[in-house]
């Protein structure tokens, strides 16, 4: 009798001892599931940040093109007002000195025709200037555009990649914790069996 019981203790133990080992080896299987989910979740963190940060420099692209476009058009006006008097003074410098230059008088005469020459180069140089800022001005002004074109389009694109990857985070965060909460309770009730 006792070869018999010892024959059965023989024959169970192998059982048990499977039990156990497979016991464990589903724990170790859901720890790596849950490490993979945990990985998945980061990685949908990374990208959520990444999407933040795009979004971001979208809105500074259409900050500094709205500000660089306001300047330019205030320098156009200051331009322009500047064009206007620069005009107005040497049509009326050109007038008296032209009436000056067909007096009786030689020398006032060729002194009228010197200045008149002189306020030439004067205006053709300060004309020359304000050509320059103006240029200049439609430079800042094409670049501001540029900016708010592109911070627009960045813009919108971000904010779809943002809406899209807020989702997977939420999926990916609803897998973790419900696979965290399973093993939790798995542990939980491996723990009340022991």
């Amino acid at each position: 009798m006792s070869t018999v019981k010892n024959f059965q203790i023989l024959i169970l133990l192998p059982f048990l001892l499977l039990t156990s080992v497979l016991a464990n080896a589903q724990a170790d299987k859901k720890q790596a599931e849950l490490k993979k989910l945990e990985t998945s979740l980061a990685t949908a963190k990374a990208k959520v940040a990444l999407n933040e940060q795009q979004l971001s420099k979208s809105d500074s692209l259409i900050t500094l093109g709205t500000q660089m476009t306001a300047e330019a058009k205030t320098e156009n006006k200051a331009i322009e007002a500047d064009r206007k008097k620069l005009d107005k003074e040497y049509a009326t410098n050109q007038k008296s000195l032209s009436k000056l230059s067909t007096s009786k008088d030689k020398d006032e005469s060729s002194k009228a025709r010197a200045d008149l020459k002189a306020l030439s180069l004067q205006y053709n140089s300060d004309s020359k200037a304000l050509g320059a800022r103006l240029k200049d001005a439609t430079k800042k002004m094409s670049t501001g555009n540029a900016n708010l074109t592109r911070g627009k389009a960045g813009k919108k694109s971000a904010q779809d990649a943002l809406k899209i990857s807020r989702k997977s985070l939420d999926i990916a965060q609803e897998k973790y914790d419900s696979a965290n909460d399973s093993v939790t309770t798995t542990t939980s009730k491996d723990k009340k069996k022991k």
